[in-house]
């Protein structure tokens, strides 16, 4: 019997460590247990992937040891639970030995321990056979709430050297582990790498061990604490100083020491995200904007004359009139309200009332933050949230899109049917302005106190640039992915998941912009960011990746710098100049692609190296605006404490947006365990379609439906054409990685942005073992696409070109392009498919130079004369089908799709009745007659033709005519 206290009767008391080496012990032996009993009992299985076993593959990973199988997975739930009432214990003690007061940083760290504790449970007694999906929920809630519990641990930390050493190292191992452990996970994943998973394995296990030892250090500091429960030391009373206090004592005076510092205020959080998604609106009307306007010329294949709603921007032009300003300042939230219209533009069908609509919110979005940023110029910390929540609503706008693959939920060409999320947004965004925004009677309207700075036009360069290059660059994680990509095999950054890096790099360079505004405005740190421009033009894969990773970091870090030299000066000539010249670097942008269609375009013919270099050089014109200013100003006023304090909340935000990409990248990495529909036997749908950028006849993001027709017609590899969308004039998009995930596909997306296309790409069922891509002969019109890939279809390889002719006005290009390709056609030894969009009508003029003895490639159906652009063309593989498919309201083009028998040998051209041929080489019925949503077999309208009969010798086409899918059959 415990001894009494002058306070009560102590039952029962021990050393708080306890707790701890309970919990250390528990939890290895939950998994090493499981690992122990794996070995013995089934350990060649547990040590099998999904491409090797044993002997490549020898140890285990942490998921195949605690899966499904008994009785390891029974070992390790059994040891898992009794874990858990220490690791609640061990959350609780940390709490009181770290709560202070006045202090919000304990109770969240606590939160975040109970958070992990309780989704560790979620991964562990729902696995992935259970629910794959709830299991991935919990698995990424788990690693997500790792970063705070492991900072907010070392924040907290008391001051005990040993301990702090400790954590410090096996933190530092945790996350360093995390490098290699990715990068053997895609060495296994995308390369196939014989023995990749083994090491990722010990990784694996690795983390495990630094995890858990991580929490194992918190035995040293609870040898202070007693449990009856009662504190012998004094150290739950705030008596003793943590690390985190001295950090901040020493730190004090600097404005990093000061921005955390105090209370949390949910009220103060909640404003700077409602701040924060009024940027995030402005971003996703300015970024749809382009594509409204995007939709006449490219229906009317040239100059439309809607074009001039590029011109919305310049809304801030108007300030110059004093009254008008006046009025603007004083109902700054009727503005913004007035700005949301575009978020209705979604519920008006008319594509011309649409882009109206969506003109109009962008001319007044423009306006209001011109307004406001003019109205704030007075008070730095009312300027600095609202430069805060527009650079952090881009990078929110990033990682909607990324989480959309590089669709906006909010944009006007989307609605519930095609993934839109336009009511919620449109909800959010009107209480968002009502909290964030407030009307004022006072004059607002006070001159800037003049004196020596920089320059208005200068700084208005500057802001164009900078706009610029947010908008082109950064408003969607995969731009500048796709501009470093060459194809497979892989050597470069993968859109999911690397796209999670570039938004990293944005928020990241924005901090530096915050807290280091003089290495920001440097001509040091321009220089970086120059030089990094430079790369990302000039270099491909992981280099010049490099090098866009570092634009992020500079175009986000000099931003804060930039927008508060454009407030120095009156609105109208800083805020309506920037946007013009920003107008004139965007026309320049699409000019260098479609310089076939405007006139001049021949001028701005490929040469994104000028428009890279107007962009870096109006941000220098900028920052030397800025450094002039700086130079001959007084001091700069610090901070107040209420200003540091309203930048935590901004901050606050800007973690979870990069949270939320971190999770978005581990959803989204692919899965490479492609079936293709008839692998048994060995049938190949091949097919070609022109998307016409995704837009459909109505002004409708497409990828939605194209999806629905790719995986009703069973498209085991399809061309897409027309389908470079990563532009400012098209969104900033890419449809293939939606269709590819969703599918279930391999992608190449063809040549980048970049190269002055527009666009090929090529998804397939089957692995992508190398792929090339060319650019073709193009002396006086648009450039040719081309992607020359090998497959491994079905154990063998097959050769798979897609390909865009030049147009009909440059038949120079056209013959010169045929020339090209059927000596590369005519290069390959293996069999072979052409994907391609030709410009010219069967047996007559270049026809002859793609099919023939040069290329040695055969047309799918010689007697099909109503073709005009699209062809399939083949060597070395049994054809068994051929079908053209009405394109509905998608596109302006049909969809061509034919099919194969891989491993043998050609056939004629004789055809047979559908009926006489397995049902795996049948084309899907559900297209006969009117098929479905406007999608139906065709080809011209001819009767029906008599059946003959066959013999077993005969080769198999079926061929699809007229209303119906007719049939047509030959003698041998």
């Amino acid at each position: 019997m415990a001894p009494k206290h002058k306070d009560g009767d102590v039952v029962v008391s021990f050393s708080g460590k306890w707790v701890s080496w309970a919990h250390t012990i528990v939890a290895y032996t939950a998994f090493l247990g499981a690992l122990i009993t794996g070995i013995c009992l089934h350990y060649h299985k547990i040590v099998q992937n999904e491409y090797y076993g044993y002997p490549q593959e020898w140890f285990p990973s942490v998921s195949a040891t605690i899966g499904d199988r008994y009785p390891e997975r029974s070992v390790f739930q059994l040891f898992i639970a009794i874990t858990s009432g220490p690791r609640f214990a061990l959350v609780f003690l940390w709490y009181i030995l770290t709560a202070r007061p006045n202090s919000a940083l304990p109770k969240f760290v606590a939160g975040t321990g109970l958070f992990r504790t309780i989704t560790c449970g979620g991964w562990t007694y729902i696995t992935s056979t259970d629910d794959h999906d709830w299991h991935d929920i919990f698995m990424i809630s788990y690693l997500v709430a790792t970063l705070p519990w492991t900072l907010g641990c070392l924040a907290l930390s008391p001051r005990n050297a040993r301990a702090m050493k400790y954590r410090k190292r096996l933190a530092g191992l945790f996350f360093g582990t995390l490098v290699p452990l990715i990068y053997f996970f895609i060495q296994h994943k995308v390369h196939k790498v014989p023995g990749a998973y083994t090491t990722y394995a010990f990784f694996e296990w690795a983390l495990i061990i630094f995890d858990v030892g991580f929490d194992a250090v918190t035995a040293l500091d609870f040898e202070g604490l007693e449990l009856v429960v009662r504190d012998v030391k004094g150290v739950s009373k705030g008596s003793r100083a943590t690390l985190s206090d001295a950090l901040l004592e020493k730190e004090k005076d600097k404005p990093i020491g000061k921005t955390f510092d105090g209370n949390f205020s949910w009220s103060g959080a909640i404003d700077a995200a409602a701040d924060v998604y009024n940027g995030f609106v402005f971003w996703s009307m300015l970024t749809s904007l382009g594509l409204t306007i995007w939709y006449f010329p490219l229906w009317h294949m040239g100059i439309s004359g809607y074009e001039v709603f590029v011109m919305s921007t310049v809304s801030p032009f108007l300030l110059q009139i004093r009254s008008f300003r006046s009025f603007i300042v004083r109902n700054l939230r009727t503005t913004h309200l007035l700005a949301l219209s575009g978020l209705l533009a979604y519920l008006v069908k008319s594509p011309v009332y649409r882009l109206f609509t969506v003109g109009f919110s962008v001319s007044m979005a423009c306006l209001a933050w011109a307004a406001t940023w003019h109205a704030e110029r007075l008070q730095p910390s009312g300027l600095e949230g609202r430069i805060l929540a527009w650079c952090i609503g881009l990078i929110a706008s990033s990682v909607a899109k990324f989480a959309f693959w590089t669709s906006n939920p909010i944009w006007p060409i989307v609605h519930a049917d095609n993934g839109g999320w336009n009511k919620l947004g449109l909800i959010v965004a009107v209480l968002a302005v009502l909290r964030s925004t407030r009307e004022t009677k006072r004059d607002t309207d006070i001159p800037t106190p003049s004196g020596s700075k920089g320059s208005k036009v200068l700084a208005a360069f500057g802001l164009a640039g900078l706009l610029f290059g947010m908008h082109s660059l950064l408003s969607d994680s995969s731009t500048m992915i796709l501009w470093v990509w060459e194809g497979y095999p892989v050597r470069g950054p993968l859109s999911a998941p690397h796209g999670a890096y570039t938004i990293f790099a944005m928020g990241a360079g924005l901090l530096v912009g915050l807290f280091y505004d003089e290495l920001a405005r440097s001509w040091t740190f321009y220089g970086i960011g120059a030089v990094a421009a430079a790369v990302l033009t000039i270099y491909s894969n992981w280099f010049g990746y490099y090098g866009a990773l570092t634009l992020a970091a500079y175009l986000m870090a000099i931003a804060p710098t930039l927008i508060k030299e454009a407030v120095q000066y009156p609105p109208a000539p800083t805020f309506g100049l920037a946007f013009l010249i920003y107008n004139i670097l965007v026309l320049a942008h699409v000019w260098i692609v479609a310089y076939a269609f405007v006139p001049g375009g021949p001028l701005m013919r490929e040469h994104t190296d000028w428009v890279m270099t107007a962009m870096v050089l109006s941000i220098g014109a900028g920052v030397f605006s800025a450094i002039a200013t700086a130079s001959r100003s007084k001091a700069r006023r610090p901070a107040s404490r209420s200003g540091l304090k309203q930048r935590s909340y901004y901050i606050y935000v800007l973690v979870v947006l990069q949270l939320l990409s971190a999770s978005m990248a581990y959803l989204r990495f692919p899965t490479y365990d492609y079936k293709p529909y008839h692998d048994n036997e060995k049938v190949l749908t091949a097919g070609i379609w022109t998307v016409h950028f995704s837009l459909d006849n109505d002004m409708w993001s497409s990828e939605r439906r194209m999806r629905d027709v790719i995986k009703e017609l069973e498209i085991d590899v399809i061309g897409l054409l027309e389908s470079d969308l990563q532009r400012i004039i098209m969104g900033n998009r890419d449809t293939t990685q939606f269709l590819a995930e969703d599918l279930g596909m391999y992608v190449d997306y063809g040549p980048g942005p970049n190269k002055h296309t527009w666009g090929a790409a090529l998804l397939s069922k089957f692995p992508i073992l190398n792929s090339t891509h060319h650019l073709l002969p193009s002396p006086v019109g648009e450039l040719a696409p081309a992607i020359h890939a090998t497959l491994d279809v079905y154990g063998e390889a097959l050769d798979v070109i897609v390909f865009h002719s030049g147009q009909e006005e440059d038949p120079e290009d056209r013959r010169q392009q045929s020339e090209y390709l059927a000596k590369l056609m005519g290069d390959i030894t293996r069999p072979a498919i052409l994907l391609s969009y030709l410009v010219t009508k069967p047996l007559e003029g270049n026809y002859h130079t793609y099919v023939g003895e040069k290329s040695k490639m055969r047309d799918i159906d010689p007697s099909d004369w109503d073709r005009w652009c699209e062809y399939i063309l083949f060597k070395g593989l049994k054809r068994i089908g051929y079908a053209r498919v009405s394109r509905s309201t998608i596109t302006d083009t049909e969809i061509q799709v034919g099919k194969f028998v891989v491993g043998q040998p050609e056939n004629s051209d004789e055809h047979i009745s559908e009926d006489q041929v397995p049902d795996a080489y049948r084309f899907p019925a559900m297209f006969r007659g009117e098929g479905v949503r406007g999608h139906r077999y065709h080809v011209f309208d001819e009767p029906r033709q008599k059946v003959l009969p066959m013999t077993d010798e005969v080769s198999v086409v079926q061929e699809l005519r007229g209303e119906q899918m007719g049939r047509r059959v030959k003698l041998k």
